[in-house]
């Protein structure tokens, strides 16, 4: 549960930051009052997630990114493929494909699902501890994710190499920044 004392200013500032994400309403207590994340401060709303007076849905920098989220701008991705040594022909799939990214939780895990007429992937981690992740490209590398703030920071290394995918919530999409050496690509995402 969250709660703001309601004189520090800081629940205003959690509610444009929730609004400014595009996110859903979700119930936090301010003040000692239940409101909906986008109704205005010291005003009561009903909310649908709450199961008693003492319940509400916690508010976290994962909530933001966990949706299901369709690719409508790409740039430099072809540049940033051809810099990881992806073939020519998977990179012109690469580039017409459209993919929808699903990301959630699951109990202690996140879990993101990258689904495409080209290939579907799935990787599942805990935060900040590495695992294996086999790429759309296959690429066998050692991946850690974690929050530096609110963005999602991906890194990927292999074979002595390094690619890091930087994501976060911009007005309300999903922006994912991919930088390999000195090649950088910005892939943006809206809810589908």
């Amino acid at each position: 549960m969250t709660h703001f004392d309601g004189q520090s200013g800081r629940g205003e500032d959690l509610l444009s930051q929730w609004e400014a994400w595009g996110h859903p309403p979700a119930c936090i207590i301010i003040g000692g009052r239940k409101i909906t994340v986008g109704s205005k401060l010291g005003e009561a709303a009903a909310c649908s997630v709450c199961f008693g007076d003492n319940f509400a849905k916690p508010l976290t920098i994962m909530d933001a990114f966990c949706a299901t989220w369709k690719l409508v701008d790409s740039e430099n991705f072809d540049e940033y493929m051809k810099a990881l040594g992806v073939g020519f022909a998977t990179r012109q799939v690469g580039n017409v494909t459209k993919p929808t990214v699903v990301i959630c939780q699951e109990g202690d895990k996140v879990v993101i699902r990258t689904q495409s007429t080209f290939k579907n992937t799935e990787i599942a981690f805990k935060l900040g501890e590495e695992f294996d992740e086999t790429t759309a490209d296959d690429r066998n590398c050692k991946s850690t994710v974690s929050l530096d703030g609110d963005k999602l920071v991906h890194v990927q290394k292999w074979d002595g190499k390094e690619t890091k995918f930087v994501r976060e919530i911009k007005d309300g999409k999903l922006v994912m920044n991919l930088t390999f050496e000195d090649i950088h690509s910005v892939r943006t995402y809206e809810k589908a």
